[in-house]
């Protein structure tokens, strides 16, 4: 019997931790490894004790109409990533990988064109995190060196770009 590799067996976890999310576009999912243990979990939905958008059938930025990747300041949910980090220490994030799979929420087809957002981007470079590895297919997956992040800062062309 031939064994799953590593990565694809978190890869697969994450897409597990994925079924609870609570948005009502896409589903993520993420868990953060670290000397080959799992150190913490997260998935989308609102903030303890507020409600879900599944629960209330609602998405202000659907309503809205703001594209994917646009606004989350409008958005009621604290994305997966957030939601693993705070669930660990800062001791056990130094050096670790965090393992992310997205689903559409309407097909729940696996979506494999995704990268944190610059919100969690900068969460995961302040937590420590130095890999992130998203699932494209039930096989394939990118790898993304933290680093780069620094070395190549998105937010640095904007303010150029801008003025601000």
């Amino acid at each position: 019997m031939k064994r799953r590799d590593k990565i694809n067996y978190y890869l697969d976890i994450a897409e597990v931790v994925l079924e609870r999310s609570t948005c009502l576009r896409r589903k993520f999912g993420a868990i953060i490894v670290k000397n080959d243990e799992i150190i913490s979990t997260g998935y989308v939905g609102a903030p303890r004790g507020r409600k879900n958008c599944c629960d209330i059938d609602y998405c202000q930025r659907e309503k809205l109409g703001v594209p994917k990747g646009e606004r989350y300041e409008l958005c009621r949910s604290v994305h997966a990533e957030a939601n693993a980090i705070i669930s660990a220490s800062r001791a056990d994030l130094m050096g670790s990988t965090l393992y992310l799979a997205c689903h559409d929420a309407r097909t729940n087809e696996l979506d494999g064109n995704v990268e944190p957002c610059s919100m969690c981007k900068r969460q995961i470079l302040n937590a420590g995190i130095e890999m992130v590895v998203i699932r494209q297919t039930h096989d394939t997956y990118r790898l993304i060196c933290v680093a780069d992040w620094v070395d190549n800062d998105e937010s640095l062309a904007e303010e150029l770009r801008t003025g601000y």
